[in-house]
């Protein structure tokens, strides 16, 4: 449940001395009663935003659906914390955002939206054209934008093969910082090196650091991140969010997520 303005939703993304965690939910991989439970797990274990979207198979109907009912769910938990004096009631301020694959996957229920350009894909549709068509209900529902710079890197995964990406390998390192100093020049706020879902192999190290040295801008990294040395890898190099949905889908135990996350993001950063 997140209740304050945009303003403060973009504060709160690029403003922190630590590195948090990003749960990942795919509506289409699961029913909003699902990711409503694992996104209370989630929290519990001290994730600091939830994304919602993802896949080819998302649309407005079941990202709608997906977003109202963990933002409900969200509510409640501050509700029912509110009523005992040794809880702490504000945990629940989460925000909610969406990571579209395309702009029929948006819901004007959700607090923000990850404002993406795919910036090494060879394919107009997802440089501007999906962009313009997604810009005007975002502005008329409210939604606060989240500018990203958003680079596809080797192994890439189907977000790659779907996004025509000339995929980043670890030895680009010119090539990664050029990216980098684009999309700040662009004006964006956020840059996102992204291996791909449920890649065999993460970000290298390398490729974030040389984006942590080119640019100011926030820095998220998600894809092939399985357990907490991979992602203290990571934080270590630069990444401000380490973003996982894989790991937490393969949990119908919310307790046994709960324990697993806790465990995750304790080491990285430890």
């Amino acid at each position: 449940m997140w209740s304050s303005e945009g303003s403060d939703l973009l504060n709160y993304v690029h403003t922190s001395s630590v590195a948090r965690h990003i749960i990942l939910i795919d509506p289409d991989s699961q029913t909003s009663e699902e990711a409503a439970k694992r996104c209370v797990a989630a929290v519990i274990a001290g994730s600091k935003m939830i994304f919602v979207g993802g896949s080819t198979g998302t649309d407005s109907n079941n990202v709608h659906e997906t977003v109202k009912a963990i933002q409900e769910t969200l509510e409640l938990c501050s509700w029912n914390a509110s009523q005992d004096s040794s809880s702490d009631s504000e945990m629940w301020e989460i925000p909610v955002v969406l990571f579209p694959a395309a702009a029929n996957a948006f819901s004007p229920a959700a607090d923000g939206i990850t404002f993406m350009m795919l910036m090494n894909s060879t394919s107009p549709k997802f440089l501007i054209e999906e962009q313009l068509k997604g810009a005007t209900p975002i502005k008329q529902a409210n939604v606060t934008p989240i500018s990203m710079g958003y680079v596809v890197c080797a192994p890439g995964g189907k977000v790659g093969e779907v996004g025509e990406a000339n995929l980043i390998t670890k030895n680009d390192i010119e090539l990664i910082t050029s990216y980098a100093i684009c999309a700040e020049s662009y004006g964006f706020s956020t840059i996102y090196l992204e291996a791909g879902s449920g890649a065999n192999q993460p970000v290298s190290p390398e490729l974030i650091r040389a984006v942590r040295k080119s640019c100011n801008l926030t820095l998220l990294v998600g894809g092939g991140i399985r357990d907490g040395k991979s992602a203290s890898i990571a934080v270590d190099a630069g990444a401000d969010w380490i973003v996982t949905g894989n790991l937490t889908e393969g949990f119908s135990d919310s307790h046994e997520l709960q324990t697993t996350l806790q465990t995750f993001i304790t080491e990285m950063n430890s």
